[in-house]
């Protein structure tokens, strides 16, 4: 992905401190006007959502383009690509400090990585992996950071997972850990799937021990996934239990309208989806630390239902999401 120049990141930060009151919020968040987002999330100024808001704006596409700044104008996680994970990660957290806000990264890079499913790929080996896990780690630094680890990995190793030996990716994922909360200022979610998954939470337990978590600070739920905050928050106080008390995050980018029931692949661009409670660490609840937006809105999960590959945007798509907004369950506790 090319970046802009500093001075360039700076000036959009500007005109965006401005232009942060639109859109919407969530209950008890809303800042007043002339207020930037009222953090503590970084907002990335450079994203697709971003480009086409201002881009359909030129077009005359004014109202498409209000619709869209409800997600560009909202803190998203980024995903930094494996090649180059130093420096892409010292410039996200470097922008991020300067702007005094706290930006949210997705390590993703696990060997054997989504199971062969759409988004496969991941480090060659294990050797591979550390030596990438270390760079991410380097690139962070002393600077605040949020980092959710390997998105469905534990889960795929619990619902079965050909190919990854589970002592191997455990160790892993325990290493990914060790080295992130390096970092003094570094917050650490381990990914532990989401309510629909793993029914049987005895089965994620040992696991999650194995991997870490309990030097992290918590575990993750529903990233890149449809299930309500409700669903989601009631599953993580009962797997905290088991944890003696754990924390979690739960990811609110598209669970507005709650998980689809009308067809196959429910999990892959489903229609009729709504983006969800907007980023906030003012939960309301002693142990969800943050309810963030993990999943960049308008990517998408795969080429399903007439979408582009796992991660690429896809305007439409987004725009429905964006329009959904205020419609049934919108905020996402049904």
């Amino acid at each position: 992905m090319s970046r802009w120049s500093r001075s360039r990141v700076r000036c959009c930060l500007a005109v965006l401190a401005a232009a942060l009151s639109l859109g919407f919020t969530a209950p008890g968040s809303a800042p007043r006007a002339g207020e930037p987002y009222p953090g503590p999330y970084w907002v990335n100024p450079v994203g697709p959502a971003a480009r086409q808001a201002a881009e359909w704006r030129g077009a005359g596409r004014a109202a498409d383009a209000e619709l869209i700044e409800r997600i560009s104008l909202r803190p998203q996680a980024d995903w930094p690509r494996p090649e180059g994970i130093e420096q892409s990660v010292r410039a996200l957290t470097g922008d991020a400090a300067r702007a005094g806000r706290v930006p949210v990264l997705v390590a993703y890079n696990i060997p054997h990585r989504d199971c062969g499913g759409l988004s496969q790929g991941g480090a060659e080996d294990a050797a591979a992996y550390r030596t990438w896990i270390e760079a991410f780690a380097r690139g962070i630094g002393d600077r605040p950071a949020t980092v959710i680890v390997e998105p469905d990995a534990i889960a795929h190793l619990v619902s079965g997972c050909p190919g990854a030996p589970s002592a191997e990716r455990l160790s892993l994922l325990a290493h990914a850990v060790g080295q992130l909360k390096r970092g003094p200022a570094t917050k650490v979610y381990l990914d532990t799937g989401h309510s629909g998954w793993v029914t049987d939470q005895s089965t994620l337990l040992e696991p999650l021990r194995k991997a870490g978590v309990e030097q992290a600070d918590g575990f993750s739920l529903n990233v890149s996934a449809f299930q309500t905050t409700a669903s989601s928050a009631e599953y993580g106080h009962r797997l905290s239990a088991a944890l003696g008390g754990k924390h979690f995050v739960i990811d609110t980018s598209r669970n507005g309208n709650g998980p689809y029931t009308g067809g196959e692949d429910p999990w892959c661009n489903p229609p009729g989806r709504a983006l969800g409670t907007p980023p906030t660490a003012a939960t309301g609840d002693a142990l969800i630390d943050a309810y963030l937006w993990v999943k960049r809105p308008g990517e998408s999960d795969g080429t399903c239902r007439g979408g582009p590959q796992a991660g690429r945007w896809w305007p439409e798509y987004a725009l429905g999401l964006a329009r959904a907004v205020g419609g049934p369950s919108a905020t996402g506790t049904a």
